[in-house]
């Protein structure tokens, strides 16, 4: 997985506080013809969950940084990549975007997408990512990653797992340490995390791959986190191994931002790029992304755009290892 160079929040307010409301709007091809209405920001995850509130920070803050409304739109299911396919046949008018997840540049090597997220996409600019877990109830026989797999073992196929889709990031990632571990556990998709975890919450499975929706639950004790996914241990737990550290070399990170359609004005995306990284100056904005547990990873549009190239041709080599090609 690209790793795209983590920025400190200390750094972020200092470049974003050179920035201010009248410098985002005093162009007068913006004052003049930009936002003159209210810009539809899709969301592709049910209400209610981290993904959503947290874009749902982003798009008020940057609202106001515009001197306008942005209305967050849930377009929920097929792993993430709704707001990507409703999106790339809006006008380039700035009027129409999209929360871009890593699952944009996996799924149209694993089946036929009307975009593609290259060429199809403007990547405005990236602001934070997602960490991931491996959760079991509080009362699953197992309490560390090595006994799950210990378990799984002497019982395969007895396991089942629920995560946020086919395809996603919390899906392939335990596919890759089932594989490497040897193990057989069944995945369990649903439509989002907060679905996902009603569901475990309630007893209806056991385990769980997501992302920090699932913190403040494993805070109060209902349920165990055996394992992060990323590069390092997460701050908020410091005692909880990664995947990597418990012995099988998985590492899974997961930037994501904003973009409109493709062929848009270099002066709106500009517009659009300022206030977006100006939210990040905004306590409401950070006090969402420490409450789920998110880190802040800034990308410049030529830094996104670079990425987003990147991380296709990677993305189609994971999925490739893992044997899921659209044949």
């Amino acid at each position: 997985m690209t790793n795209p160079k983590l920025i400190s929040r200390r750094t972020v307010l200092q470049s974003a506080a050179a920035l201010s409301a009248p410098a985002i709007i005093s162009n007068s091809w913006a004052q003049d013809k930009f936002p003159n209405k209210p810009i539809t920001l899709i969301a592709p995850w049910p209400t209610g969950g981290s993904s959503d509130a947290v874009i749902r920070a982003f798009a008020e803050s940057a609202g106001r940084a515009l001197g306008g409304t942005i209305i967050v739109e849930n377009k929920p299911g097929v792993g993430g990549t709704l707001g990507a396919t409703a999106m790339v046949t809006a006008k380039p008018d700035g009027y129409t975007l999209t929360q871009l997840p890593l699952g944009i540049y996996r799924l149209p090597h694993m089946q036929k997408m009307t975009f593609d997220p290259v060429k199809d996409i403007t990547h405005i600019v990236c602001l934070t990512g997602y960490t991931f877990g491996l959760v079991a109830t509080a009362d699953a026989p197992y309490k560390t990653l090595k006994e799950l797999v210990a378990y799984a073992k002497a019982n395969p196929g007895k396991i089942s797992y629920g995560h946020t889709g086919t395809g996603t990031t919390p899906h392939l990632a335990i596919e890759e340490f089932a594989g490497k571990a040897g193990i057989d556990i069944v995945d369990v998709p649903y439509k989002g995390s907060a679905e996902l975890i009603q569901s475990i919450l309630g007893g209806h499975i056991t385990l769980m791959s997501g992302t920090t929706e699932f913190a403040p639950h494993v805070k109060s004790g209902k349920l165990r986190l055996l394992a992060t996914l990323g590069r390092e241990r997460n701050k908020a737990f410091p005692d909880v191994p990664t995947v990597k550290e418990s012995g099988w070399d998985t590492i899974t990170e997961s930037p994501f931002g904003f973009g409109g359609p493709k062929n848009m004005d270099p002066n709106l995306v500009k517009i659009l790029h300022d206030a977006f990284k100006k939210t990040l100056d905004d306590p409401k904005v950070l006090e969402a992304l420490d409450k789920y547990y998110q880190p802040t990873i800034y990308m410049s549009t030529a830094d996104y755009s670079a990425y987003a190239v990147r991380t296709f041709a990677a993305e189609k080599k994971t999925i490739e290892r893992l044997g899921m090609a659209a044949k």
